[in-house]
């Protein structure tokens, strides 16, 4: 047994090495933006109220987060081919770092009060949501670029 530990320790030192973000971190890479991607699926007949939802206060709330520096881009992609299991929209956010919890709590206050809603009316907002689409995932990527 002891012979096993021993030989798996520098398998195990070669996995994280080789890892993305070891290779992201002591490459030919230099980390960039951060990119968030909901991929979100519509029910039948209700793309359009998802749409209007989308080009409205999704879109405001973007526009005033880019606005204050908070994020970089956004961008609504469609999956016009899809295939069984795979979502209509991808819903995709890019930023530099990520707010501490005193921060977000203070750029929440701010979106509510930007936006003229109450946490209340934001939650209710998003349960009708429901009702015609649902994240089906969500991923955090991080952007590369070449060291120079």
């Amino acid at each position: 047994m002891k012979m096993l530990r021993r030989a798996a320790l520098p398998l195990a030192a070669f996995a994280i090495a080789a890892s993305p973000v070891a290779i992201a971190q002591s490459g030919p890479f230099v980390g960039g933006d951060y990119v968030t991607v909901a991929a979100v699926t519509v029910e039948p007949g209700s793309a359009r109220d998802y749409g209007i939802y989308l080009a409205t206060e999704w879109k405001a709330e973007r526009e005033f987060a880019k606005s204050q520096g908070w994020i970089t881009s956004f961008e609504v992609l469609t999956n016009p081919h899809k295939r069984a299991g795979e979502p209509d929209v991808y819903l995709v956010t890019r930023f530099k770092s990520f707010a501490d919890p005193a921060e977000g709590d203070r750029r929440s206050k701010m979106m509510r009060d930007h936006m003229k809603m109450t946490e209340d009316q934001q939650r209710a907002g998003s349960a009708a949501r429901d009702k015609y689409r649902k994240t089906i995932s969500t991923q955090l990527l991080r952007a590369q670029s070449f060291r120079n």
